[in-house]
């Protein structure tokens, strides 16, 4: 291979590199691990921002699987991204992949450990067929509105990468934001890229104007470009536990239809530690025997980290509105309205708000304090209102369940249960139920008995009592489910055979 890069321990990075055929391949890594506080009530704990359409038809996550489609064909790229997820998210996760035809390698934490682990995980599942590829490690929740330009800082640097490099892409400020880390830059090189001098944490607004001014910080934007050898290689010199951890979390991990469940012991003893605080904060240093090099991402990008980044990457009105949903604006400028429950939303005469509806909540909130809907989030969390977890409508594996009604001692949900697909074989030890089938065919386990019922048939499942409900048929299986009971909450579970591997 035509190589003139220097090597991981040299100094000189200015010379260009030729692609060519014999170039590793690249692997995507999705880091979709996040909780998602910031857009809530939309985010929510059980179903974040990846898992949205936030902008346009797909979700943030869908969009970020085919980031990598059309590349710069000298570079090869694998097909099958790695996609790293919490187990409460897998089978959304799964299913989005599945809609847009991606054949994920889905990682499923055991535990959330931050991103310096998940990457470790992604590195060893990438190179696991013997291939050093370089890894391609992007968030699964960000926007970028110019593919053309993410792909040529991508292509720079991978070719620091394949020479050994930590590489990252960095965005030049556009504004003083406090909402980002920053990188400062280090000596120029001649392909537009910096070396990295250190990484700083979200700065106070003085200091994030000062950095700006200055024309020597750049945004992180949380993507990193690095073969799989030299990730694995740095993390063993920095942090060795989270190194050790891993290896021995993947080497007892599950394979089950692409889908690798690391050990959850060995994963839970590793730090939890980010990329930046874990390696990138190390790399500037004198005595560090690695790299790190900075290339510019001019490329629409954004972490869509509050609703006013989503409305300043949205296309607006004349006013300088933007919605999604049923919306209407009378007089309303500057204003981003959601209508997620299906509702009309009317915006009279509004300035510089935000507007979001939900089946089960409505935010109303002046943009210049979107910052603070997370600290709002906490005080839902605090009052152990159901608001801050699941939205009224949850997806599981086998379909969904509506909440429909609840009150003291009682709970109604619409239960939807697809083709084939069946519940676990479960007990309550705080609540009875009643399920009146709506539509479809229902086979049901109650203790010893199994029967069927049809359209407008019922049953009882007393407390204390093992059950399942199943769809044998195929048409959906739809059912009213009355819950009464002492305690309603979805931990009440006692799960004894599962099909999608759920414990507890």
């Amino acid at each position: 291979m035509d190589k003139v890069f220097a090597t991981a321990g040299e100094t000189d990075f200015e010379a260009q590199h030729v692609a060519s055929q014999e170039c590793p391949p690249l692997a995507q890594v999705i880091l979709a691990g996040g909780s998602g506080t910031r857009l809530w009530p939309v985010s929510r704990e059980q179903f974040p921002k990846q898992l949205i359409d936030v902008i346009g038809d797909k979700t943030l996550l869908q969009a970020t699987m085919n980031r990598m489609d059309d590349f710069n064909p000298l570079w090869s790229v694998v097909p099958d991204p790695v996609i790293v997820c919490g187990a409460e998210h897998y089978f959304a996760t799964s299913e989005q992949a599945r809609e847009s035809g991606v054949n994920a390698r889905i990682v499923v934490e055991p535990g959330r450990r931050d991103t310096a682990p998940a990457l470790t995980l992604a590195a060893l599942t990438a190179a696991s067929e013997g291939t050093d590829v370089i890894l391609v490690a992007m968030p699964a929740d960000h926007a970028i509105a110019d593919l053309t330009a993410l792909h040529k800082a991508i292509e720079i640097a991978a070719r620091h990468a394949d020479a050994g490099a930590i590489a990252t892409l960095g965005v030049p400020p556009t504004g003083p934001d406090t909402g980002f880390g920053y990188i400062r830059l280090g000596s120029a090189l001649s392909d537009g890229a910096h070396r990295i001098e250190r990484f700083v944490e979200k700065p106070a607004p003085e200091l994030a104007a000062q950095y700006v001014e200055s024309g020597n910080y750049w945004w992180n934007s949380g993507m990193f470009v690095v073969r799989a050898s030299v990730w694995l290689s740095v993390i063993r010199q920095f942090q060795p536990q989270i190194h050790d951890a891993c290896v021995r979390a993947y080497e007892g991990a599950k394979v089950t239809d692409g889908c690798v469940v690391p050990d959850a012991e060995a994963f839970l003893q590793s730090p939890s530690d980010s990329i930046d605080y874990a390696v990138m904060e190390h790399l500037g240093k004198p005595e560090s025997p690695f790299s790190g090099v900075v290339v510019p991402l001019e490329a629409g990008w954004s972490d869509l980290g509050s609703w006013d980044a989503v409305w300043q990457a949205m296309e607006k009105d004349d006013c300088g509105n933007a919605s999604s949903g049923r919306v209407l604006f009378e007089g309303a400028t500057a204003t981003y309205a959601r209508s997620q429950g299906g509702r009309l939303l009317a915006c009279v005469g509004t300035n510089d708000l935000i507007v979001v509806e939900t089946d089960d909540a409505v935010l109303v909130a002046d943009r210049s304090h979107v910052q603070d809907i997370k600290g709002l989030v906490s005080r839902i969390k605090a009052e152990k209102s159901p608001e801050a977890d699941a939205h009224r409508k949850v997806r599981r594996p086998w379909g969904f369940y509506d909440s429909i009604d609840q009150g003291d001692r009682f709970q109604v949900k619409r239960i939807v249960v697809m083709p084939g697909a069946r519940l676990s074989l479960q007990m309550h030890h705080h609540r009875a139920e009643h399920w009146i089938v709506v539509s479809g065919t229902a086979l049901v386990t109650r203790g010893e008995e199994q029967f069927l019922l049809g359209e407008n048939e019922s049953t009882y499942i007393p407390l204390g009592i093992r059950h399942r409900l199943e769809n044998p048929g195929c048409v959906p299986l739809q059912i009213i489910e009355v819950q009464s009971g002492t305690y309603l909450g979805e931990d009440d579970i006692v799960r004894f055979d599962d099909k999608y591997g759920r414990a507890g």
